[in-house]
């Protein structure tokens, strides 16, 4: 339109090959004077062509196998453990929380799947705890229940004589109080959980509160013939801490060390201050427990095989009690034992500080 124009031939015989032709006029004042003509070699333009359009075949090559590659990656690494782990979940929801999730990668991936076959891992221990709760349960109620019914049917059909019903009616007293008892410490256990412990702290004297519960013992002492030496650490030793929880703690302990010991041999009661804080002691020389055991004592219901032919009036709740009462004051508790040798139970209180030991005795 500007008068310019092109041509792609030998320019009317002037050149051998074809060539590329671009005339442009030269005017002035709107008069066309002459053009300006410029000629290249075709062969040259289309070389270059060809290795713009090679290096663009090439770039979509390395584009396509680099895409290739991610998409082999995200596969493997992302969308193949996904898929794990959706399987995963649809198993542990199904009820099979023994399901195994193969992912060992150290990715968020690895640490998701992780998290989850942990997550999986403790509700299966959960369930586990709660069929062999409701197991010991049925078991702790049907013995004494089972006792009972039969005594009451024996006295009803005269099988047991009239001038004997004080023996059995004792039995049957002492089977209800067994009954009383697993239902007060289930009721314990459940308010712990769901409701927290509501202590009521009071400064007191642990060793005279160390005295009393021995003093219940004495006739389970004097029947095995143990002997109890306690060690106190001066004659008072005040503590801030719930009296009648503590008590339930020194009681439980207590009950443990004299159940499992050996006829004849001793329990030894110590106190001891450091940093601030009272140390009680309470070791046998009993049965000990076994090693494969000592973090399960802990559990509900839990009875090492070696302990049930000497527990069969425990209900396996005692030390799930006291640790929880140990853990509301902010304390802990731990155990030491070895097996046929004995045990020994440590746990902390706070010592009562000066001013409110003052305030107390005011």
């Amino acid at each position: 339109t500007s008068g310019s124009f092109y041509s792609v031939s030998d320019f009317y015989g002037m050149f051998e090959t074809e060539h590329l032709s671009v005339a442009a006029p030269i005017t002035v004042g709107y008069v066309v004077k002459g053009y300006v003509i410029i000629h290249h070699d075709m062969a040259h333009i289309m070389s270059s062509v060809n290795q713009l359009l090679n290096i663009n075949y090439l770039m979509l090559i390395v584009l396509f196998l680099l895409s290739l590659i991610i998409l082999i990656f995200f596969t493997e690494m992302v969308y193949v453990p996904l898929r794990k782990i959706t399987k995963a979940t649809e198993e542990y929801a199904g009820g099979n929380l023994h399901y195994q999730l193969q992912i060992e990668s150290e990715d968020e991936i690895g640490y998701l799947a992780a998290s989850i076959s942990y997550m999986a891992g403790e509700f299966a221990r959960s369930e586990d705890n709660q069929k062999r709760i409701v197991a010991n349960v049925s078991h702790d109620f049907r013995s004494p229940l089972t006792s009972i019914k039969g005594y009451l049917e024996a006295m009803q059909d005269g099988t047991i004589p009239p001038e004997m019903y004080d023996k059995y009616i004792n039995i049957v007293i002492n089977e209800t109080d067994r009954l009383i008892k697993l239902t007060n410490n289930l009721l314990t256990l459940n308010n712990l959980n769901t409701q927290g412990m509501i202590l009521e702290k009071s400064v007191f004297d642990i060793n005279s509160v160390i005295r009393q519960t021995v003093s219940t013992f004495e006739g389970s002492c004097r029947e095995k013939k143990l002997a109890i030496e306690l060690t106190r650490t001066g004659e008072t030793l005040p503590v801030c801490a719930d009296m009648g929880r503590i008590q339930q703690v020194l009681y439980n302990l207590l009950d443990n060390a004299i159940k499992f010991s050996h006829r004849s041999s001793f329990i030894k009661i110590e106190t001891t201050e450091k940093h601030n804080k009272l140390f009680i002691s309470i070791k046998d020389s009993g049965i000990g427990i076994p090693k494969d055991s000592i973090n399960l004592v802990w559990d509900r219901f839990y009875k090492t095989d070696i302990s049930r032919g000497k527990d069969k009036k425990g209900t396996g709740l005692g030390l799930s009690i006291t640790r929880e009462i140990i853990r509301a004051h902010g304390e802990n508790i731990n155990v030491i034992s070895t097996e046929g040798v004995g045990t020994e139970f440590i746990f902390s209180l706070p010592l009562a500080e000066d001013d409110a030991e003052e305030e107390e005795e005011i």
